[in-house]
């Protein structure tokens, strides 16, 4: 991990090894920085949040981390950057991957002047069926 974090031009700190091995090992995973601090804590790092918090930042920065703004105040950090979406059960709180191909949107309005579209983040959110 130590090469994969020098890599993306970071200084590769024991706290932020720590935290990329935990947000890498397990392949592509949904992480809100408090769900990654609570499971450094159990790890054993004796890590801040506030750290976890700029850790993340500093991995989204470097290309390493997607963020997902999806609950309000909430925000996922999503270790698949490539260009995909999301489905997100409300209530759970849990976000994952749509696995089944593009989708498509029709109708985007021009950026302004001297901007261009980067990216589209769609988040399909689902709930339980009602009256079943």
């Amino acid at each position: 991990m130590d090469k994969r974090v020098r890599e993306a031009g970071l200084r590769p700190t024991r706290q932020r090894i720590a935290l990329a091995d935990l947000l890498f090992a397990k392949g592509d995973r949904h992480l809100s920085a408090e769900e990654l601090h609570e499971e450094a804590l159990a790890a054993g790092v004796p890590v801040s949040l506030a750290t976890v918090y700029n850790a993340l930042h500093q991995f989204t920065e470097a290309g390493l981390l997607r963020i997902l703004a999806v609950e309000g105040s909430r925000t996922y950090f999503d270790t698949n950057t490539s260009d995909h979406h999301h489905f997100f059960i409300e209530g759970e709180n849990r976000i994952f991957d749509i696995e089944s191909g593009p989708v498509t949107i029709a109708n985007l309005p021009a950026p302004p002047e001297g901007m261009e579209i980067a990216n589209v983040d769609v988040v399909v959110r689902l709930r339980p069926k009602r009256g079943v």
